[in-house]
């Protein structure tokens, strides 16, 4: 299955797992990055679809990814968001991850942060905008954690 197919494989398969809520979502699907991207619009069933803490949502995105990789497809790399919620998300842990660079810069002690590993992405990224700042991932499984430093300690 070459790329083209596969984008719309997961398409049309996270379009039929959502019809069976009883709903005809349309989903749309892009590239970037060797990942794609499953977008499904608002309607009633956001939150039955991201799920408490998200859960669902990463559940969708495993199914999809799995079928795709049984189909020997090109890209098997699943990004689902519902409604914008990964990216209202995404746009509330950078600004965490902002304060916690500002009270780094601010008292010289490092800060740890124990988050997911799609938000420690998110914090590694915004780092980069720092030239002062460096951040590593420290830990194992469900302990691993963020740790944000200064570059001079």
């Amino acid at each position: 299955m070459d790329q083209t197919q596969s984008i719309e494989f997961a398409r049309k398969f996270l379009q039929d797992i959502i019809s069976f809520f009883g709903e005809n979502i349309d989903v749309t699907a892009s590239v970037e990055e060797d990942v794609i991207e499953l977008y499904v619009e608002s309607s009633e069933l956001n939150s039955i679809l991201i799920g408490r803490n998200a859960e669902t949502l990463r559940s969708l995105q495993y199914v999809v990814s799995t079928a795709l990789r049984n189909q020997d497809a090109a890209l098997t790399r699943v990004n689902v968001d519902v409604a914008d919620y990964k990216k209202q998300r995404e746009e509330k842990i950078a600004e965490k991850a902002r304060g916690w660079i500002e009270e780094v810069r601010a008292t010289g002690d490092s800060h740890i942060a124990r988050i997911n590993a799609a938000d420690r992405r998110i914090v590694h990224r915004v780092a980069q905008e720092y030239t002062d700042i460096q951040t590593f991932s420290e830990g194992e499984g469900r302990d691993r954690h963020v740790i944000i430093a200064q570059k001079s300690s």
